[in-house]
C-alpha cells in the first residue's frame, strides 16, 4: 500500500504528460501553414489511457501539417523529480509509439526544455495546457522559457481520466483486484501480499459467493413465487370472465323455467293425463 500511495502521490497533480486534454479546433498561432509544423509535447505517460491520446491528438491537429514529436522522460528523472510509476521507461515509451498521432518518440527527456533541445530536435512549438507546471522544478512554470520566446501552443485537459484515477480505482477495490488476481493464478509473494490478508481475501471471496448463492436463491424462491400468483391470478379471471356464462347454463338447466323443470313438467302432466283417461274409463 505504501507503493500504491506514492504512485498515487506520483500522479495526483496535472502531469508534464498533458493528461486530460481534449481536441479543439485549430489555434491561430504565428506559423507559415504551407510548412510542416514539428511539435514537441513532454510527459511521463504512465498507464497511457484515452486522456493523454486525445491530447496528442489535439497536438497533432494544431496546424494541417504536423510532426508530432512526444518526449517521455526516463525512470531516473521521474522518479528524482516526481516518484514511483506503474510503468517502467521502456513500457511507457512503447505505448507512445503505438498511438497514431505520434511520428517521433524521445526517449530520456529533459524536465526543462531549453534553446538547445528546441535547436537539436528543430521544434516549432511546445504544446502543454496552459496552467504553470513546477513540480520537480525549482521554477515556477518549467515552460516558461518556450512561453517567453512564443514557441508555446496551449493545449486543454479532458476532465474525468487521469492516471490518478486509474490507479485510485484499483485502491479502491483492493481486495476485490487481489482476489481476481489470485483466482488467475498469482501468488501473494507477486502481489506482495502477507500471509493474513491473502486468507482475510480468500474468506471474504467465499462470504461474496455465499451471498451471492443466497441471493440468488431467494430471488428464484420469489419468482417461482410470483409464478404461482400469476398462475392464480391468471385462473382467477378465467373464472370471473366464464362466470356469467355458467351460471346462465346453471339456470337453464336447473331455473325455474330450465330444461330440466320443463321435463319434470311434462312428465307430471303426462303422468296426470294417463291418471285421468285410466280413471275415466274404469267402472266404479
Amino acid at each position: 500500500l505504501e507503493v500504491v500511495s506514492e504512485i498515487m502521490a506520483t500522479t495526483s497533480s496535472s502531469s508534464s504528460s498533458m493528461t486530460n486534454v481534449k481536441p479543439s479546433k485549430k489555434r491561430k498561432l504565428d506559423f507559415d501553414e504551407d510548412r510542416v509544423a514539428r511539435v514537441y509535447a513532454d510527459g511521463i505517460f504512465d498507464l497511457f489511457h484515452f486522456g493523454h491520446a486525445r491530447a496528442l491528438q489535439q497536438c497533432k491537429e494544431l496546424f494541417p501539417k504536423v510532426y508530432l514529436i512526444v518526449g517521455v522522460c526516463d525512470d531516473v528523472l521521474t522518479r528524482e523529480r516526481k516518484g514511483k510509476t506503474v510503468m517502467d521507461e521502456t513500457e511507457r515509451a512503447e505505448s507512445i509509439r503505438h498511438c497514431k498521432w505520434v511520428d517521433q518518440v524521445i526517449e530520456h527527456a529533459p524536465w526543462v526544455i531549453d534553446q538547445k533541445f528546441l535547436d537539436d530536435h528543430r521544434i516549432d512549438f511546445v504544446a502543454h495546457d496552459s496552467d504553470p507546471y513546477n513540480i520537480g522544478s525549482d521554477e515556477d512554470d518549467v515552460y516558461a522559457f518556450v512561453k517567453s520566446i512564443g514557441k508555446f501552443a496551449p493545449t486543454q485537459r479532458t476532465e474525468g481520466i487521469s492516471t490518478s484515477d486509474l490507479i485510485n480505482r484499483v485502491v479502491k477495490d483492493y481486495d476485490s483486484f487481489v482476489r481476481r488476481n489470485l483466482e488467475r493464478g498469482y501468488t501473494r509473494h507477486e502481489m506482495g501480499v502477507g500471509f493474513l490478508k491473502e486468507k482475510q481475501i480468500k474468506v471474504s471471496g467465499k462470504m461474496d459467493e455465499m451471498k451471492t448463492s443466497v441471493d440468488g436463491f431467494a430471488k428464484d424462491v420469489r419468482m417461482r413465487g410470483d409464478e404461482v400468483i400469476d398462475s392464480s391470478k391468471e385462473l382467477l379471471t378465467k373464472w370471473v370472465d366464464n362466470s356469467q356464462k355458467l351460471i346462465d347454463e346453471f339456470l337453464q338447466l336447473f331455473g325455474k323455467h330450465g330444461t330440466l323443470n320443463r321435463f319434470i313438467e311434462h312428465k307430471v302432466n303426462s303422468f296426470e293425463d294417463s291418471f285421468k283417461k285410466f280413471a275415466k274409463n274404469t267402472p266404479m
